[in-house]
């Protein structure tokens, strides 16, 4: 099994070049089922989650060709399998996503529960309770989802119990080519909603967002091929500044959008880090001694539950008490225990943790438990005393492009053995 030993206290300097963003390519990639023509999408990143994608419309009929990152898929006459096994979908939560395009161009869909990181329960009633309101019938027998619209997926108008970006996607991608007008209220606002709404825009959807929770889709007959460059990753370039903070160093963040992060950079810069932006730069410089923030993470543009690991390991080590509060998901502090291994100073009482900072870090060897714990590791390992070996680093290779050789660049002492 693969592991990462880090040789801590190196300061990260320098700049770094931003991949699109794997939660963006996810849906933008199951949406080239909802066209007979070809696709091409770009500056996609080389992850496990892509590649089990790629195989996953291969799989159902979808001709699809991943090279360096570009991904192409040609011209196909619809010849579609409806099922999507458990071999496949076990590997990733997004598989989920494939029910709507399915339903919406051969009526049915038999799809394994899905899988992916266990940071919490994730339920799919949402995206059955939607797909019921537009016309589908559905059936949940020997660990599938099975999904019939004999004749069609309706307009529809779903108010969903809470912003969902899973769900949204689906009823996006299932509504595009439904008959009549569909409306989603409290839809999500993510920046990887709106990419795909422009890429099915693109295709020739009718979808226009009336306000900002609300998304009115009127359902078109076909739709046409696309040629598509994915938004850059927010959490990725996140997660780069905030080593650069906990290492005390400088880096210049390439390829980004700073609006993306807006939040994460207030945050940063009320605890005294020096943050510049340009159109698509975020320059990040650890001047001074940096000073608690407490955050409470939210559906955007709130605080991104998938930067909380990487901000516990910052205010660990920053002098003085904050707070967090996760209400996205109620299992995502499976990472204290492996940084307290470190010498971190967390108490939780439920969806709250207590941090009281600390002076340093010393090595340990430590596991990860899903993508973004795994990150945070790697960066209380950039910053501890001595060697930290991390295992179960099969986490990082779904979520982080060539990260390793990144932060390598940037100064610091990591390997895979």
């Amino acid at each position: 099994m693969n592991k990462i030993i880090i040789n801590g206290g190196k300061r990260l300097s320098g700049e770094i070049k931003i991949i699109g963003a794997k939660n963006a390519a996810l849906p933008i990639l199951f949406s080239t089922l909802l066209t007979d023509e070809s696709t091409k999408i770009t500056n996609v990143p080389s992850l496990t989650d892509i590649d089990v994608a790629v195989e996953f419309l291969n799989f159902i009929g979808k001709k699809t060709i991943k090279i360096d990152n570009i991904v192409n898929t040609f011209q196909s006459k619809n010849n579609y399998k409806y099922i999507a096994p458990y071999d496949l979908v076990k590997k990733m939560r997004a598989s989920i996503l494939v029910i709507g395009p399915l339903l919406a161009r051969l009526k049915k869909a038999f799809v394994s529960f899905p899988g992916g990181c266990s940071i919490g329960d994730r339920p799919i009633d949402m995206h059955i309770d939607a797909f019921k309101k537009m016309g589908a019938e559905i059936f949940i027998k020997n660990g599938y989802i099975e999904a019939f619209a004999n004749d069609g997926l309706k307009g529809a108008n779903i108010n969903l119990k809470i912003q969902s970006v899973g769900v949204t996607e689906n009823i996006l991608l299932s509504s595009v080519l439904a008959d009549g007008v569909t409306v989603i209220t409290n839809a999500s606002c993510e920046p990887e909603v709106e990419d795909l709404i422009n890429v099915l825009n693109s295709m020739g959807a009718k979808i226009i967002r009336q306000k900002t929770k609300k998304i009115v889709i009127n359902g078109v007959k076909k739709l046409n091929g696309f040629n598509h460059r994915l938004i850059p990753d927010r959490i990725e370039a996140a997660t780069y500044i905030i080593a650069s903070a906990i290492t005390k160093g400088e880096i210049f963040v390439k390829n980004v959008i700073p609006n993306h992060l807006r939040i994460i950079l207030e945050k940063l810069k009320k605890s005294g880090l020096y943050i510049e932006e340009t159109e698509n730069v975020i320059h990040a410089k650890w001047t001074n001694n940096l000073c608690p923030q407490n955050i409470k993470t939210e559906v955007y543009p709130g605080f991104p539950t998938d930067v909380q690991a990487q901000w516990m390991v910052l205010m660990s080590l920053v002098d003085g008490e904050s707070f967090i509060e996760e209400n996205i998901f109620e299992n995502r502090f499976m990472h204290v225990a492996e940084l307290k291994r470190l010498g971190a100073n967390i108490y939780i009482n439920g969806k709250v943790v207590k941090i009281n900072g600390v002076t340093k870090f010393s090595g340990a060897q430590v596991m990860m438990s899903d993508i973004r714990a795994g990150a945070a590791l790697v960066l209380a390992g950039l910053a501890a005393e001595g060697k930290t070996i991390i295992s179960r680093v099969y986490h990082l290779d779904r979520g982080y492009y060539m990260f390793e050789e990144n932060l390598q660049r940037l100064g610091a002492d990591i390997m895979r053995i």
